[in-house]
């Protein structure tokens, strides 16, 4: 991981430069069919993509030579307001349980040296130079703090509107209806600016799962946002409360804007009932989203693809109170949830691949850019032969650039966007 950046000066947006108009030219660029071509960018966008063997001579063109280029990363599962990166080592000093990580954040939380927004804003620097474009962030919204936590993400958002695009799920992570006065700081944690509503074991920490998803879902489908529930719950309370929400996505029309954080108990169950489950998962259109958890079974993510459920990945956490591991590399994530899922093959590692990028892009509901003539110039480019290779080895990654403005080299972010 790059060591620790300082957070950008409310004049970052300010600084950049903005697209050169004349078109730039990148060649020796290696594609993922084996292709070597030269990238024509102009206004942001790649232009042209032509082989080098048909490329005219160009004095001024920035030469790649032979690094592969590859599309910029989404992570679909973060906690940017939980991260203590910028600070200094800090030991891990919660117990074993869920339910002591809560409790110690709440307790350390507000003695710490920086504020939300300069964590977060270390968190997505740290992923940007990794050569994620996209990230979806769960923030925390109870009671204690109301919408603390939420004010200092929305604050890194817009500090870093030129380096990533950002999205927010209000966090009930102490629970909806076991802590009074949730529902309405989720409603309000919308108007503010979060993007989606989160929900929390609707089962283990409300003992009341219709209470629970019926208040986020009204929420969610008054404001016309999505909803994304973490879920621990295991074998049989798990299966139920999944059946839970899709049945509410359905009936409220939401396919596509629903996702499950985790879903522990689909590596719990036999192979009948995961199956059963990811056909109802689909028709419902509820998306999962996994960071590939050591304590728990890997839910049968080739399963759940070939069913036809859109399936994704996160980093969850890095570098916090709940975990002292992570590193924010969304590749990295790729790779060791290739690892558990024992995917060998180099179509399989492309699958891994699809998880942090076609995939999850769809998983968030946006748009994905790929490296093809027209499309927006957002990639990056590392040392390997091709994707498998990516995936397996998590180079360093030599440029990342978004928009056609270089954002990192050499695995460390620029302090001055430039054009490519």
């Amino acid at each position: 991981m790059p060591p620790p950046m300082p957070p950008p000066s409310s004049s970052a947006s300010k600084k950049k430069t903005s697209a050169a108009c004349a078109p730039r030219h990148i060649d020796n660029a290696l594609l993922a069919d084996g292709q070597l071509v030269r990238l024509t960018i102009h206004q942001g966008r790649f232009d042209a993509i032509v082989p080098m063997a048909d490329a005219p001579a160009c004095s001024d063109a920035h030469d790649l030579g032979g690094l592969l280029v590859l599309p910029l990363l989404v992570d679909g599962h973060l906690h940017l307001d939980k991260t203590l990166l910028g600070l200094p080592w800090m030991p891990h000093a919660a117990g074993p349980t869920r339910a002591s990580r809560i409790e110690t954040e709440l307790r350390l939380m507000p003695t710490l040296a920086l504020s939300t927004a300069q964590r977060a804003g270390h968190l997505i620097r740290t992923c940007v130079a990794h050569g994620t474009g996209t990230l979806r962030t769960h923030v925390d919204v109870e009671p204690q703090n109301g919408l603390k936590a939420l004010e200092g993400v929305l604050e890194a958002r817009e500090a870093h509107r030129d380096w990533a695009q950002i999205q927010i799920v209000a966090f009930p992570q102490t629970g909806v209806m076991r802590a009074p006065g949730t529902l309405e700081l989720l409603d309000a944690a919308i108007a503010a600016g979060a993007d989606l509503v989160g929900g929390m074991d609707p089962c283990e920490v409300d003992c009341d799962p219709a209470g629970q998803l019926n208040g986020i879902f009204a929420i969610a489908h008054q404001r016309g946002v999505g909803v994304d529930v973490h879920l621990h719950e295991s074998d049989e309370l798990g299966l139920f409360s999944i059946r839970e929400i899709c049945k509410r996505a359905k009936a409220l029309g939401m396919q596509g804007r629903v996702t499950i954080s985790h879903g522990f108990c689909l590596g719990h169950v036999n192979e009948s009932k995961a199956r059963a489950t990811a056909d109802l998962m689909a028709t419902a259109g509820v998306n999962l989203v996994t960071h590939g958890a050591a304590s728990h079974p890997l839910p049968p993510l080739a399963l759940l693809r070939e069913h036809g459920v859109t399936v994704f990945a996160g980093n969850d956490n890095v570098r916090d109170i709940w975990s002292p591991y992570g590193t924010g590399d969304a590749l990295e994530r790729a790779s060791l949830i290739g690892w558990r899922a024992d995917w060998r093959t180099d179509a399989q590692m492309m699958d891994a691949f699809d998880l942090v990028t076609v995939s999850a892009a769809r998983g968030l509901g946006v748009a994905f850019s790929g490296i093809a003539a027209g499309e927006v110039a957002s990639f990056f480019a590392v040392r390997a032969g091709g994707v498998a290779e990516a995936v397996a080895a998590r180079p360093v990654r030599e440029i990342v650039v978004r928009e056609g403005r270089v954002l990192a080299r050499g695995g460390v972010v620029c302090d001055l966007l430039v054009s490519v």
